[in-house]
């Protein structure tokens, strides 16, 4: 076993959070390194993490290019547009894993700007200063640091009834790499990942069926929203059912038989695929928290206080390994409050302000409160409300489904919470975010003047409409 040098910052895990933290450490001063085990599907070492090799990136090229065909099969007539479109499957899956690859470079060009050391490999921890890092052939090394900063990210949640055998039952690492179109399909979860993974082959013509097993449909947005979502699912052909819960998957040969139980009765449907997509947990079973003092709850989290400090003074967590959303962006910032914290900044991140979407089309975004939650606080707001319905530019696109909501303290004026459902919300939720991050007023967005014709017009009218005053609605 040989010893590495010594490090003011090691980074444990190089996706969204530990890049982002070696980076900023680096630009501050820190003789950093970082510590990430990721091996591609080339046989290759790559950083980004799930989020980059088998999460977000991947995910929104697939939907991307299904979102394409989809088009060109049902919607481009509308525009005079006459196209016979074929899929080739192998093709779309390259072009996703070259723009995979692109970006994992990316980020090794990026280390080697700034001077980051990558060390490839696993890490557990020897003690509170030292970590072994083991590579993929077995062989064993130390590196010590004067902080640590662990981003070690998540991994899918296993279910008993359905066991990932990455053939028949995959997870959703599997699901982005299918060979070809399958007939029909059984996503397990109707959260974020599942509705996403599903879209993606219905618009490919798989027949998709999503058993979730709550009674109620994406329970953490608006209700109007997820009312809007669940009929416009349902219409473009996501079977989605709620109250199901799988009871067996049975793979065989040639299809899988899974049982669920539903309205107090069982069901048995034969699907090619199997999608387990019911949320992820905490990676950091094998980091030898327990050698060090720090423990974790039952997801695996590690728990932290504001400034993301364990309970050991010199070791710092971040991203999906501890409380608070599991969002690429949100695990970004907490690397960087990390670095700068540590180099004697101010830091601060408002968790109330951290926006959330949903890559489905029409695409889901919101950031804030909904009403129920406002509601069972007992705090008195208002709201407006602006469908795309009454988008100039909406009809122009053909892309009118949906709409936004701007919810506003009823005393104060100062925004709550922004609901959006409808094309390109991920980008017009940022508007919503800025607003307040700056602490502004639905007055304050009502009154400041956007572009015509444009998407972002629905925003300001939803904020005059919080006072019923919307224009066009």
């Amino acid at each position: 076993m040989t010893t590495k040098k010594i490090y003011d910052v090691l980074i444990i895990g190089g996706g969204p959070a530990g890049y982002v933290a070696a980076i900023r450490c680096a630009q501050l001063g820190f003789n950093t390194g970082c510590i990430e085990r990721w091996v591609s599907n080339e046989n290759k070492p790559a950083l980004g993490g799930t989020c980059l090799n088998v999460g977000c990136i991947p995910s929104k090229a697939l939907l991307d290019s299904s979102h394409h065909f989809e088009f060109l099969q049902k919607e481009c007539g509308n525009h005079g547009i006459d196209a016979k479109a074929t899929i080739d499957v192998a093709k779309m899956m390259a072009r996703k894993d070259k723009i995979v690859s692109g970006l994992t470079q990316g980020i090794a060009g990026l280390f080697k700007k700034n001077k980051v050391d990558w060390l490839q490999g696993s890490a557990s921890f020897k003690d509170s200063k030292t970590v072994i890092v083991k590579d993929t052939s077995g062989q064993e090394e130390t590196a010590s640091a004067s902080h640590f900063i662990i981003a070690s990210g998540s991994i899918p949640i296993e279910l008993e009834s359905a066991k990932v055998d990455s053939e028949r039952i995959v997870d959703s690492s599997g699901a982005l790499s299918f060979p070809e179109i399958p007939k029909r399909v059984c996503v397990i979860g109707a959260g974020v990942i599942g509705l996403e993974l599903g879209s993606v082959w219905r618009r490919l013509g798989t027949d998709v069926t999503v058993l979730e097993a709550a009674p109620d449909f994406l329970p953490t947005t608006d209700l109007s929203i997820s009312k809007e979502a669940l009929k416009i699912f349902k219409r473009q052909g996501l079977n989605i059912k709620l109250g199901a819960k799988v009871l067996n998957a049975d793979v065989h040969e040639k299809h899988v038989e899974v049982k669920y139980q539903i309205n107090e009765s069982e069901k048995v449907e034969k699907f090619d695929k199997i999608i387990v997509a019911v949320g992820r947990r905490a990676n950091t079973s094998n980091l030898g928290l327990d050698k060090i003092g720090i423990s974790t709850d039952e997801r695996g989290f590690i728990e932290v206080d504001d400034l993301c400090r364990t309970s050991v003074e010199n070791i710092y967590a971040v991203g999906d390994c501890v409380r608070g959303p599991m969002l690429a962006h949100k695990a970004s910032e907490e690397g960087v409050a990390v670095a700068e914290h540590l180099a004697g900044q101010k830091s601060h991140i408002d968790f109330n302000n951290v926006p959330w979407v949903i890559y489905t089309w029409p695409e889901i975004a919101w950031v804030g409160k909904n009403e129920q939650q406002l509601t069972q606080e007992n705090r008195a707001f208002k709201s407006g409300v602006f469908p795309f319905l009454a988008s100039g530019r909406a009809h122009a696109m053909g892309d009118n489904q949906g709409f936004v909501k701007v919810i506003a303290d009823a005393n104060t004026d100062s925004i709550l919470g922004v609901h959006i459902i409808g094309a390109n919300a991920s980008e017009l939720i940022a508007e919503a975010v800025l607003a307040m991050e700056f602490g502004a007023s639905a007055e304050d967005l009502a009154r400041t003047i956007h572009g015509h014709p444009t998407l972002s017009e629905s925003l300001h009218e939803a904020a005059l409409a919080v006072d019923a005053r919307a224009i066009h609605f």
